[in-house]
């Protein structure tokens, strides 16, 4: 029989997979965790790849093969793959009994047209996207605890989700009116494959715009937060450091309300979820922090009219934006405190 906290990681050489192989390491449920990559460059075990994990490392490193992940152990596969890969593997991995927390965005969708239609890709999987649980623990906390499939959120919609359900939930965001999501990110979310628009000096004191009306994200943000595509602005930036996310949020409300009302909205809807830190009215959080945390930090200012609103979303990108969200999943679905390993 299988067990769930023995633990398969596949894709740990980029940086989210390897931020969430840090985190496994140290988690105190987690039994001889194995770890799985397409070139193991002769190596045997996790901390000669990676020589900054020695001393917890010194974990087995195998060459990635979806028969031998079946014929282990594993209780839980963690798959920090490209999109194609994640959807040919996870299968596989689910028929043998192995419960699947994905960090790509395979599996975030119900619709297969969505998928496609935002990723550009053929949808060979699109029998097992019902069965996903989209893995924002603060909102689906019951239905991660007993997924088979959880599917992680992407981090730009993390950050904008978060900060905008709360608002949508209690009616406060005015009819017809538009949101604005300005987003910036580290250059980390981008991935590890070598790209000229990433190298130091193209990125270095610099700042732009990318994906305009574009980005794989958008989809997420509309199905969570509920809000009609033709009302939504989602822009998107990349800042010249290496991780974090903070995302500027317009909101027109639809009554004149006081600082002390908006943050006892904002309280009362993440009462007992120990990873959003909502802050004082009127104070900012920044991106210093958020960082190496799996927090996500919410603040927001309100205009003398009472009715409009900036919130201000932080968290980093490979913590409660990837690995750390992935690890507060999989706590959930050991029915352990979803904080463990992670403050």
């Amino acid at each position: 029989m299988r067990k769930p906290e023995q633990v398969a990681v596949v894709g740990v050489t980029g940086y989210t997979g390897f931020e969430l192989a840090r985190l496994l390491l140290r988690h105190p449920a987690v039994k001889s965790p194995v770890f799985y990559v397409r070139d193991t460059q002769n190596k045997k075990c996790l901390a000669e790849l990676f020589p900054q994990l020695r001393g917890i490392g010194e974990a087995p490193l195998r060459p990635l093969s979806g028969t031998d992940i079946t014929a282990s152990a594993a209780g839980t596969a963690f798959l920090a793959t490209p999109h194609e890969v994640s959807a040919e593997l996870a299968p596989a991995l689910l028929q043998a009994g192995i419960r699947v927390v994905d960090l790509s965005g395979a599996f975030r969708f119900r619709s297969a047209a969505t998928f496609t239609s935002w990723y550009k890709l053929a949808t060979p999987h699109a029998n097992w996207l019902s069965k996903g649980v989209y893995g924002l623990p603060e909102l689906y906390s019951k239905e991660i605890a007993s997924a088979r499939l959880v599917a992680n959120p992407g981090c730009y919609a993390t950050s904008v989700i978060l900060a905008v359900r709360p608002l949508a939930e209690a009616g406060l965001i005015a009819d017809g009116s538009g949101i604005v999501c300005d987003c910036k990110s580290g250059a980390s979310g981008a991935g590890k494959d070598p790209r000229r628009d990433l190298h130091f000096v193209e990125v270095d004191e610099n700042f732009k715009a990318y994906n305009l009306f574009s980005h794989r994200h958008t989809p997420e943000i509309l199905e969570h937060t509920g809000l009609p595509e033709d009302r939504l602005i989602f822009s998107t930036h990349l800042l010249p450091l290496a991780r974090g996310i903070l995302s500027t949020i317009y909101v027109t409300l639809s009554a004149t309300h006081t600082p002390e009302f908006i943050e006892a909205v904002f309280r009362k809807f993440y009462a007992g979820r120990p990873m959003v830190r909502i802050w004082p009215a009127g104070s900012l959080p920044e991106l210093q922090h958020v960082a190496h945390t799996n927090f996500c930090d919410i603040g927001f200012s309100l205009d003398n009219s009472g009715k409009r609103l900036i919130v201000v979303s932080c968290l980093d990108n490979l913590g409660k934006g990837a690995a750390g969200q992935a690890v507060q999943n999989f706590n959930l679905t050991l029915g352990i405190e979803e904080q463990t390993a992670l403050q």
